[in-house]
């Protein structure tokens, strides 16, 4: 383990919040997918495919997608289930690395620069440990990585609803009583830190993007059966057996970048430091004053880290500076809002 280190901000573009980047429908193995692009802005850039967290979608990468889109052509895509994509018949981690894995190949841009938030960095570990062909380096915020102890994170409330039958029926009608904009509020508070730092504007989109979910009847089943999903992965973990996430993650080779927010609700803190012990080439960045959508709530920061790592993994090993082997933590002040996006949970 590496102390991550962070690139220069005015290495970045500054102005207003940007729209969601326009996204297209594919077919992809009878299903389709919808998928976001954010042009490179610079020549030579490289491939980047970006994963959501549970409850998520592809929006929750704009900001991050745009600036780092001088170094990385950004693809960011809804996974099954969530977003504008169809469901699908599995809602598992392997379901789910799966078809990350097909688009990669579907897409011919393989390999990439691979972030994953949340689940979606749990997804990434299983893509980049079984797939090193297809990884250039990985990026992880807040990554779902098995833990056992379900007062670490604020997602043990619906754990219930995992056993009853029919939980999904009695989770709809749970829906119906409250508004999205009530329920845009909720995300807010549970995956941010600092509310604040959430503008009207994202908040105005995440309420729009809320409301579409309650018109879509498979919404509920897949954010549940993904639930179990990842809850069935935990619980294999600490089982013998090669289908283990931290034992995949210490085959990862690609250089790697761990991010975790100290403040944190959904994933526990001990998660990121874990996960850079146990990826060989990581570097750990800890976030004091961040919660669990680091990419959305301090994007600037975030995209210095990533490029920091860019830039060291592009020199010759002889080139490299000596690393310290700690971790680096850093405090972020409130910040004005405007300066981030709303994460489902």
């Amino acid at each position: 383990m590496k102390r991550a280190l962070l690139g220069a901000d005015d290495l970045f573009p500054t102005g207003g919040e940007a729209p969601p980047w326009p996204g297209r429908l594919v077919e992809l193995d009878g299903s389709r997918l919808l998928v976001r692009d954010t042009p490179a802005t610079a020549p030579g850039a490289e491939p980047a495919l970006y994963v959501h967290g549970l409850g998520g979608s592809s929006t929750n990468w704009t900001d991050l997608a745009g600036l780092l889109a001088g170094r990385l052509e950004g693809q960011a895509i809804d996974l099954p289930g969530f977003g504008r994509s169809e469901p699908a018949r599995r809602y598992t981690i392997a379901a789910f690395a799966d078809r990350v894995i097909r688009w990669i190949e579907h897409s011919g841009r393989g390999p990439v620069h691979l972030f994953g938030n949340s689940l979606g960095g749990a997804i990434s570990v299983r893509v980049a440990g079984l797939r090193p062909d297809l990884v250039r380096t990985l990026t992880l915020v807040s990554p779902a990585l098995p833990f056992l102890d379900p007062r670490r994170s604020s997602q043990s409330r619906a754990l219930p609803l995992l056993a009853i039958p029919r939980g999904d029926r009695l989770a709809t009608r749970l829906l119906t009583r409250v508004t999205p904009e009530q329920m845009a509020d909720q995300i807010i508070d549970s995956c941010f830190a600092d509310p604040r730092r959430v503008s009207e504007m994202r908040r105005l989109e995440a309420v729009e993007e809320i409301r579409i979910r309650y018109e879509l009847a498979h919404y509920i089943p897949a954010y549940l059966s993904s639930l179990r999903g990842l809850v069935s992965c935990f619980l294999r973990a600490y089982l013998p057996g090669a289908g283990s996430l931290w034992r995949i993650a210490s085959r990862i080779t690609a250089p790697t970048l761990v991010i975790g927010g100290r403040q944190d609700q959904l994933v526990d803190i001990r998660v990121a430091p874990q996960a850079a012990r146990v990826i060989p080439d990581s570097r750990l960045l800890i976030l004091d004053g961040v919660g669990h959508v680091a990419q959305m709530e301090v994007p600037r920061v975030v995209a210095r880290a990533a490029v920091a790592m860019l830039d060291e993994v592009s020199r010759p090993d002889a080139e490299r500076p000596p690393r310290p082997s700690r971790a680096v933590r850093v405090g972020v002040a409130a910040a004005k809002p405007g300066s981030a996006q709303v994460a489902p949970a």
